[in-house]
Protein backbone atom coordinates (compact mmCIF):
# COMPACT_ATOMS: atom_id res chain seq x y z
CA UNK A 1 0.00 0.00 0.00
CA UNK A 2 1.33 3.30 -0.76
CA UNK A 3 2.58 5.89 2.45
CA UNK A 4 1.53 8.79 3.03
CA UNK A 5 3.07 11.70 5.25
CA UNK A 6 1.44 15.27 5.95
CA UNK A 7 4.00 17.69 6.82
CA UNK A 8 3.12 21.33 8.25
CA UNK A 9 4.44 24.49 7.21
CA UNK A 10 5.61 22.79 3.72
CA UNK A 11 5.49 25.43 1.71
CA UNK A 12 9.24 26.37 1.92
CA UNK A 13 11.66 25.94 3.15
CA UNK A 14 12.67 22.58 5.41
CA UNK A 15 8.99 21.45 4.88
CA UNK A 16 9.16 22.00 1.67
CA UNK A 17 12.52 20.16 0.90
CA UNK A 18 11.32 17.41 3.48
CA UNK A 19 8.11 17.30 1.29
CA UNK A 20 10.38 16.58 -2.05
CA UNK A 21 12.68 14.01 -0.28
CA UNK A 22 9.21 11.66 1.03
CA UNK A 23 8.23 12.47 -2.46
CA UNK A 24 11.31 11.14 -3.99
CA UNK A 25 10.77 8.10 -1.86
CA UNK A 26 7.45 7.19 -3.08
CA UNK A 27 5.22 9.10 -0.80
CA UNK A 28 1.86 10.49 -1.54
CA UNK A 29 1.98 13.50 0.66
CA UNK A 30 -0.07 16.39 2.26
CA UNK A 31 1.21 19.44 2.01
CA UNK A 32 -0.36 21.73 4.62
CA UNK A 33 0.55 25.58 4.90
CA UNK A 34 -1.39 28.56 5.57
CA UNK A 35 -1.07 31.68 3.73
CA UNK A 36 1.45 30.90 0.69
CA UNK A 37 -0.56 29.37 -1.21
CA UNK A 38 0.82 29.96 -4.46
CA UNK A 39 4.26 28.70 -3.21
CA UNK A 40 2.43 25.72 -1.94
CA UNK A 41 0.53 25.18 -5.92
CA UNK A 42 4.07 26.02 -7.18
CA UNK A 43 5.55 23.00 -4.85
CA UNK A 44 3.08 20.51 -5.85
CA UNK A 45 3.07 21.09 -9.62
CA UNK A 46 6.72 20.75 -9.65
CA UNK A 47 6.99 17.61 -7.13
CA UNK A 48 4.08 16.13 -9.03
CA UNK A 49 6.32 16.48 -12.31
CA UNK A 50 9.22 15.47 -11.15
CA UNK A 51 7.88 12.33 -8.67
CA UNK A 52 4.60 11.39 -10.05
CA UNK A 53 3.25 11.07 -6.51
CA UNK A 54 0.25 12.34 -5.44
CA UNK A 55 0.57 15.83 -3.82
CA UNK A 56 -2.66 17.47 -1.55
CA UNK A 57 -2.69 20.91 -0.48
CA UNK A 58 -4.45 21.02 2.17
CA UNK A 59 -4.43 24.74 3.85
CA UNK A 60 -4.81 24.81 7.59
CA UNK A 61 -4.09 27.16 11.11
CA UNK A 62 -2.77 24.26 12.74
CA UNK A 63 -2.48 26.01 15.88
CA UNK A 64 -6.26 25.68 15.84
CA UNK A 65 -7.82 22.90 16.98
CA UNK A 66 -10.90 23.29 15.33
CA UNK A 67 -9.30 23.66 11.88
CA UNK A 68 -7.11 20.54 12.78
CA UNK A 69 -9.81 18.47 13.61
CA UNK A 70 -11.54 19.58 10.22
CA UNK A 71 -8.23 18.74 8.50
CA UNK A 72 -7.92 15.55 10.14
CA UNK A 73 -11.24 14.34 8.73
CA UNK A 74 -10.26 15.81 5.21
CA UNK A 75 -7.40 13.25 5.81
CA UNK A 76 -9.46 10.34 6.99
CA UNK A 77 -11.89 10.72 3.97
CA UNK A 78 -9.02 10.59 1.00
CA UNK A 79 -7.01 7.99 2.65
CA UNK A 80 -6.65 4.94 5.03
CA UNK A 81 -3.49 5.65 6.92
CA UNK A 82 -1.34 8.12 7.82
CA UNK A 83 2.20 6.84 7.73
CA UNK A 84 4.23 9.58 8.69
CA UNK A 85 3.36 13.28 10.80
CA UNK A 86 6.20 16.17 10.16
CA UNK A 87 5.45 18.88 12.25
CA UNK A 88 7.78 21.76 10.66
CA UNK A 89 5.63 24.65 11.11
CA UNK A 90 7.09 27.74 12.90
CA UNK A 91 7.28 31.58 12.94
CA UNK A 92 10.10 33.46 14.77
CA UNK A 93 9.57 37.39 15.76
CA UNK A 94 13.12 38.28 16.55
CA UNK A 95 13.23 41.61 19.02
CA UNK A 96 14.74 43.14 22.09
CA UNK A 97 12.80 41.39 24.94
CA UNK A 98 11.89 44.90 26.13
CA UNK A 99 9.86 44.93 22.72
CA UNK A 100 7.82 42.21 22.59
CA UNK A 101 4.62 42.13 24.51
CA UNK A 102 2.31 38.94 25.57
CA UNK A 103 0.19 39.01 22.73
CA UNK A 104 3.53 38.41 20.29
CA UNK A 105 4.98 36.36 22.40
CA UNK A 106 1.80 34.19 22.56
CA UNK A 107 1.34 33.99 19.07
CA UNK A 108 4.93 32.35 18.36
CA UNK A 109 4.28 29.77 21.47
CA UNK A 110 1.05 29.12 19.75
CA UNK A 111 2.13 28.56 16.39
CA UNK A 112 5.15 26.66 17.08
CA UNK A 113 3.68 24.38 19.80
CA UNK A 114 0.02 24.45 20.57
CA UNK A 115 0.20 23.41 16.11
CA UNK A 116 2.14 20.22 17.34
CA UNK A 117 0.03 19.51 20.32
CA UNK A 118 -3.57 19.73 18.03
CA UNK A 119 -1.87 17.67 15.09
CA UNK A 120 -0.49 14.79 18.04
CA UNK A 121 -3.42 14.50 19.17
CA UNK A 122 -5.61 14.18 16.01
CA UNK A 123 -3.18 12.84 13.59
CA UNK A 124 -1.34 10.95 16.12
CA UNK A 125 -4.27 9.36 18.00
CA UNK A 126 -5.68 8.14 14.47
CA UNK A 127 -2.41 6.94 14.03
CA UNK A 128 -2.48 5.15 17.77
CA UNK A 129 -5.83 3.97 16.81
CA UNK A 130 -4.29 1.71 13.85
CA UNK A 131 -1.24 0.76 16.13
CA UNK A 132 1.54 2.97 13.44
CA UNK A 133 3.04 5.18 12.16
CA UNK A 134 5.85 8.25 13.35
CA UNK A 135 5.96 11.25 14.44
CA UNK A 136 8.69 14.02 14.03
CA UNK A 137 8.96 16.92 15.59
CA UNK A 138 11.20 19.86 14.19
CA UNK A 139 12.85 21.51 16.95
CA UNK A 140 15.93 23.77 17.17
CA UNK A 141 19.44 23.76 18.75
CA UNK A 142 17.80 26.71 20.15
CA UNK A 143 16.63 24.65 22.79
CA UNK A 144 19.48 23.60 24.16
CA UNK A 145 22.46 26.00 24.37
CA UNK A 146 22.65 28.08 20.82
CA UNK A 147 20.04 30.99 23.08
CA UNK A 148 19.81 34.53 21.75
CA UNK A 149 17.54 37.00 23.70
CA UNK A 150 15.99 38.35 20.99
CA UNK A 151 14.49 34.96 20.17
CA UNK A 152 13.47 34.14 23.39
CA UNK A 153 9.94 33.53 23.01
CA UNK A 154 11.13 31.09 20.11
CA UNK A 155 13.89 29.36 21.88
CA UNK A 156 11.24 28.78 24.65
CA UNK A 157 8.94 27.36 21.97
CA UNK A 158 11.55 24.90 20.51
CA UNK A 159 12.29 23.11 24.05
CA UNK A 160 8.84 23.04 24.79
CA UNK A 161 8.76 20.73 21.19
CA UNK A 162 11.21 18.62 22.79
CA UNK A 163 8.99 18.22 25.77
CA UNK A 164 6.33 17.09 23.83
CA UNK A 165 8.10 14.59 21.42
CA UNK A 166 9.15 13.15 25.05
CA UNK A 167 5.23 13.40 26.35
CA UNK A 168 3.82 11.53 23.03
CA UNK A 169 6.17 9.42 22.79
CA UNK A 170 5.36 8.00 26.21
CA UNK A 171 1.85 8.33 25.56
CA UNK A 172 1.80 6.59 22.21
CA UNK A 173 4.03 4.07 22.98
CA UNK A 174 4.28 0.83 21.85
CA UNK A 175 2.29 1.60 18.38
CA UNK A 176 3.95 5.54 16.50
CA UNK A 177 7.45 6.04 17.80
CA UNK A 178 7.60 10.18 17.92
CA UNK A 179 11.28 11.83 17.93
CA UNK A 180 12.69 15.45 16.70
CA UNK A 181 14.98 16.63 15.00
CA UNK A 182 17.31 20.02 16.04
CA UNK A 183 18.51 22.00 13.12
CA UNK A 184 21.07 24.46 13.67
CA UNK A 185 22.00 27.55 11.27
CA UNK A 186 20.37 26.13 8.15
CA UNK A 187 19.91 27.94 5.12
CA UNK A 188 16.46 29.00 4.79
CA UNK A 189 14.34 32.55 4.13
CA UNK A 190 14.89 33.35 7.75
CA UNK A 191 18.52 33.76 7.25
CA UNK A 192 18.76 34.77 3.40
CA UNK A 193 18.97 38.90 5.25
CA UNK A 194 21.20 37.86 8.24
CA UNK A 195 23.68 40.59 9.28
CA UNK A 196 26.92 39.75 7.20
CA UNK A 197 29.06 39.92 9.92
CA UNK A 198 26.55 38.15 12.40
CA UNK A 199 26.64 35.13 9.95
CA UNK A 200 30.44 35.00 9.81
CA UNK A 201 30.56 34.83 13.34
CA UNK A 202 28.05 31.76 13.29
CA UNK A 203 29.80 29.78 10.89
CA UNK A 204 33.27 30.30 12.66
CA UNK A 205 31.31 28.18 15.80
CA UNK A 206 30.33 25.25 12.96
CA UNK A 207 32.97 22.52 12.58
CA UNK A 208 31.54 21.97 9.26
CA UNK A 209 31.96 25.77 8.39
CA UNK A 210 28.94 26.48 6.50
CA UNK A 211 25.45 26.40 7.38
CA UNK A 212 22.92 23.51 6.55
CA UNK A 213 21.13 23.34 3.49
CA UNK A 214 17.25 22.42 3.88
CA UNK A 215 17.95 19.42 1.87
CA UNK A 216 20.39 17.93 4.57
CA UNK A 217 17.68 18.48 7.44
CA UNK A 218 15.02 16.55 5.15
CA UNK A 219 17.12 13.23 4.90
CA UNK A 220 17.52 13.41 8.51
CA UNK A 221 13.74 13.25 8.87
CA UNK A 222 13.00 11.18 6.49
CA UNK A 223 15.65 8.72 8.15
CA UNK A 224 13.59 8.66 11.64
CA UNK A 225 10.55 8.11 9.26
CA UNK A 226 12.16 5.05 7.71
CA UNK A 227 12.45 1.15 8.42
CA UNK A 228 16.25 2.10 9.03
CA UNK A 229 15.11 3.85 12.16
CA UNK A 230 13.04 1.41 13.69
CA UNK A 231 13.99 1.27 16.81
CA UNK A 232 15.11 5.30 17.23
CA UNK A 233 12.36 6.40 19.37
CA UNK A 234 11.53 9.30 22.17
CA UNK A 235 14.93 11.29 20.42
CA UNK A 236 16.27 14.41 19.87
CA UNK A 237 18.87 14.73 16.84
CA UNK A 238 20.94 17.73 16.47
CA UNK A 239 21.93 18.36 12.55
CA UNK A 240 23.94 21.27 13.25
CA UNK A 241 27.14 20.61 11.74
CA UNK A 242 29.28 20.37 14.97
CA UNK A 243 28.10 23.80 16.53
CA UNK A 244 30.40 24.99 19.33
CA UNK A 245 30.79 28.04 21.47
CA UNK A 246 34.69 29.20 21.35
Amino acid sequence: MKKTVVITGASRGIGAKTAEVFASHGYDVFLNYLNNHEKAQKLKQELEEKYHQKIILIPCDVKDETSVIKMTEQIKSQVEKIDCLVNNAAIAKDDFPTEKNAEEFLEVLSTNTVSIYNTCKYIGGWMYEQKQGTIINISSTNAFDTYATYSMDYDASKAATVSLTKNFAVHYAPYVRVNSVAPGWTNTESVFNMNPEDRKKETKKILLERFANPEEIAKVIYFLASEEASYINSEIIRVDGGYYQK
